[in-house]
């Protein structure tokens, strides 16, 4: 999906704690994670989607991310749902 179309997806959830949720109950399509996030930050998402099979693509900037997702400030992560 175009990072342009993220704001409009219904089953988008923004930020690390939504993300690791959806990732934890199985229910994640595919992960977004900013280059520029903290490593300590984003490692225990890396791994759920490793263990869940679920596609990761990253995206330079919080900044960037954050827009692409609709608010107006910086995302570390955002998760769309199946």
């Amino acid at each position: 999906m175009p990072l342009i179309q993220l704001s409009s997806n219904p089953k988008l959830s923004v930020g690390v704690k939504q993300t690791t949720k959806v990732l934890s109950e199985g229910r994640a399509l595919r992960v977004y994670i900013a280059r520029d996030a903290e490593q300590h930050v984003v490692r225990q998402i890396l791994k759920l989607a490793e263990e869940h099979s679920v596609e990761v693509e990253y995206v330079d900037l919080m900044k960037e991310l954050g827009k692409a997702c609709g608010i107006d400030v910086g995302a570390a992560t955002a998760v769309i749902e199946k």
